[in-house]
Order: C-alpha cells, then structure tokens, then sequence
C-alpha cells in the first residue's frame, strides 16, 4: 500500500487530501463526521445551535429589519462571523423549527444560514429530524444533501424502523459529498424514557439496538468505501443528551468508536462534567443554543445599553461570542478534569 501524505489544501471545503500509490497521486476524501471529530480536536467540542427565534433578539434591533426573519439571518451572519474569528467551535446547528415557524421567508433565510456556516470552513449540522419510509427518505435525503437546503449533516430519528436510515447513507460517498447523520439514541428531553429506555422481550434496551444499528453501519461503510478504511469514527453518529448522568460512562463505554452530537449543556440544565464524560473514546461536540443566543440578557458587559434599551446587533453578537468563549473553555477544563 502507498504511503498517506498531505501536499496541499485546497480551500476549508475541498476537504481533499492525496495518496501516494503505485507512483501515482490519488485523491482521497474524508467524510464529514470524520471532518467534524477533527474539528473538534482543533477547535474545541463546542456546537453553536443557531435555533434563532426573533424573540431572542431585542425589540429595538429587530425594528430596524424589513422583518423579524431578515433580523435573524443578520443576527446569525454577526454571530458564525465572531466564533469563527475566534476558533470557539467546530460546527453550528441550525434547528429548522425555527425557520418554518416563519413561513416561506424563514426557510430562505435557513438557507442562507446553511450557505454562510458552510462557506465558512465550519461544519453546518441540520437539525430537522427526519425518518419516514424508504421514497420518503430519499426524498428528504435529496432534500437536504443538494440543493437549496444543502448541509453537512442531519439528525435523524429512527424509531420507524432502520430501513428509514438507509437512504440517507446514498450520500455518504465522496462523490456524492461524504454527508452524515446523528441518530436520535439517549435524547436530553424527560420524555427519553418513555421510549428510549424501554425493555425489549429479549432483553436489553431499545437505545441499544439502535446504537447497535449505528455501530453497524459505521463498520460496513469503513470496510466498504476504501476512501474511508482509516478514519477513525463512522459515517454516522448518535445524538446523547447530557442531562443523563446515570447513562454517561455506560453509553461513551459502550460506543466508544461513535462521535456524539451532546445536547442538553447549559439552558437545558447539563453540566459540563456530564458533558466531558462523552466527549471520551471518539468524542463529541457539544451543543449549546440559548446559552449563546440570549447571553445579551446577562452579559454585564453591555449592562448599560441593555438598561437603556439601546443595544445594538454588534452589541449581542460581542455577547453570544463571549459566551461561546466561555462554553468552549468549560468544557475544555471539564474534559482535563477527568
């Protein structure tokens, strides 16, 4: 086999490197769970989740928008713009709840969101959920791996059964972009028991035959896709909250080779100890949504423009950047802690 070596970089999207083989130079890609574990070795775990309702955004700002979504897309360009600048995450979330609560401008504005995260050099996770029968999923696969809402990664849900999964793995190829998907295992919502936790007749629970299911196809495609052979997570990873202390270690144990998407840090209630304990084995990134997007509400940097009512977009962007930050720093010292 030849040897790996690096001779250039192309650009923060190429995501290329080359082979010497045989005497000849061969392009080899990564894919994008590949590129997000390590991003978030070199920027640090945080996820900035843009789940960017116009409420989160002082009235007087948003006044000065044509609407409350373009107030939005000016609110999240200000804000990928710092923690890019300032390498404070590796990848943002868009949650695309938000954007079609506000109709067909909404969606265009998630889709310049989606544009501008991935010009940026960082990954862009869609967090939309989906999981339906097989045309269906190919549909949403195409959906949201081409075109107008074209991403990096997506969540996937998959309690339909796994034939709902398979479509999405079409556009795992290098050819086809290398995209990857979080699957919903052990979410951060109470609810998670009602499901996630329940007993099969054979013993064991649902959660595990769904990480099970994950772990599988990670080895399939590792094993499959010579492009692939030595990265070091699968194409897919799984979605672990971290308000589960008790699950933790048993769940970063038990996949150790899956890279997790951790909601639930900051205004959810998890701790970053919770949080560090996943980002063992494989490793993670570690979302954080209002924490960052509402931190003008408690930044007592900008105490007085608050009080007077006079911020400005500069203003709570310089706050959600400062919080970030702060985030990427927590969780970086929660992780040496262990």
């Amino acid at each position: 086999m030849g040897k790996f070596v690096r001779l250039c970089k192309i650009c923060d999207r190429c995501h290329i490197e080359f082979r010497a083989f045989s005497g000849y130079i061969l392009p080899m890609s990564k894919h994008n769970m590949q590129l997000l574990q390590e991003l978030s070795l070199k920027n640090g775990p945080l996820c900035v989740g843009l789940d960017t309702d116009p409420s989160y955004i002082p009235e007087n700002i948003v006044a000065k928008y044509e609407s409350p979504a373009q107030a939005v897309l000016a609110y999240n360009k200000a804000i990928i713009d710092r923690v890019v600048a300032d390498k404070s995450a590796c990848c943002f979330k868009v949650q695309i709840a938000y954007y079609e609560a506000m109709g067909l401008e909404g969606m265009k504005v998630y889709a310049e969101t989606l544009k501008y995260v991935r010009a940026s050099g960082l990954i862009a996770i869609s967090d939309i959920k989906r999981g339906d029968i097989g045309a269906t999923s190919d549909a949403y696969a195409k959906a949201h791996f081409s075109g107008d809402f074209e991403t990096d990664i997506i969540t996937i849900n998959p309690y339909m059964g796994f034939d709902t999964l398979k479509p999405f793995t079409k556009y795992s190829t290098p050819e086809l972009g290398g995209k990857g998907a979080f699957v919903l295992l052990c979410t951060s919502n109470p609810g998670m028991v009602d499901i996630e936790h329940q007993e099969l007749a054979e013993g064991g629970l649902l959660l595990e035959r769904v990480g099970a299911e994950i772990e599988r196809i990670g080895e399939e495609w590792r094993y499959s896709c010579a492009d692939y052979n030595d990265q070091t997570c699968g194409i897919f990873g799984a979605v672990v909250g971290a308000t589960q202390e008790a699950d933790a270690r048993w769940l970063r144990d038990k996949y150790k080779d899956t890279f997790f998407l951790i909601p639930g840090y900051g205004a959810q209630g998890g701790a970053a100890r919770i949080a560090a304990t996943l980002l063992d084995k494989a490793g993670g990134t570690v979302n954080s949504s209002r924490g960052i997007l509402c931190a003008w509400k408690k930044d007592e940097k900008i105490a007085g423009a608050r009080d007077a009512g006079n911020l400005t977009l500069d203003d709570i962007a310089s706050a959600a950047a400062r919080a970030s930050l702060f985030s990427k720093n927590d969780l970086l010292s929660a992780k040496a802690s262990l």
